[in-house]
């Protein structure tokens, strides 16, 4: 079972490897899920992000598959620093069923990932942020002109997402 870790290994950065293969594989088998989730703090850092690519493809599908793992997802991957996985967690994270309080918790972590240096973990944030906002309205009055000011502000990729973004959460 851990041997499919070894799919995610050797190459460089530049590269997703097998990551779609393992992807395919665990929609297949998703008792290997976990694995792959826990491939997310490796100590190799190819297979972290290869792990957060995988997982996040395979959630895309399945986000059913992310809800027993709501807590580390939250609490321990999130907290990784590596920028491959952070902005593939941004892209998980509205994929949860959340309560108020986590909802909370969930707009801290997004908000810290729009400090991070990488332009793909932030502009994944803004994403993220408004994708939480459309289920939580709630969020609307305090994502809305960050997104704003984020489409004024940000590189050339937040702003053409952010006019996205703001036509989905402000139409008319």
């Amino acid at each position: 079972m851990l041997d499919i870790l070894k799919k995610l290994e050797g190459g460089d950065r530049r590269s997703i490897g097998r990551a779609d293969e393992v992807a395919k594989h665990v929609w297949e088998h998703p008792e290997l899920f976990p694995v792959i989730f826990r491939g997310m703090l490796h100590n190799d850092p190819l297979i972290r992000m290869r792990s957060a690519d995988a997982i996040e493809k395979v959630t895309a599908r399945r986000p059913d598959l992310l809800q027993p793992h709501k807590t580390a997802l939250i609490q321990e991957m999130a907290a990784v620093k590596q920028q491959e996985v952070r902005w593939h967690v941004a892209q998980m994270l509205p994929r949860l069923r959340l309560d108020q309080d986590e909802v909370e918790t969930v707009v801290t972590i997004l908000m810290e990932y729009l400090e991070d240096a990488s332009s793909i973990v932030k502009t994944s944030s803004m994403q993220a942020l408004a994708d939480l906002a459309m289920s939580h309205h709630d969020l609307r009055p305090r994502v809305i002109p960050l997104i704003q000011r984020l489409t004024r502000e940000g590189t050339p990729a937040m702003r053409s997402r952010g006019r996205k973004l703001l036509a989905r959460l402000m139409p008319g």
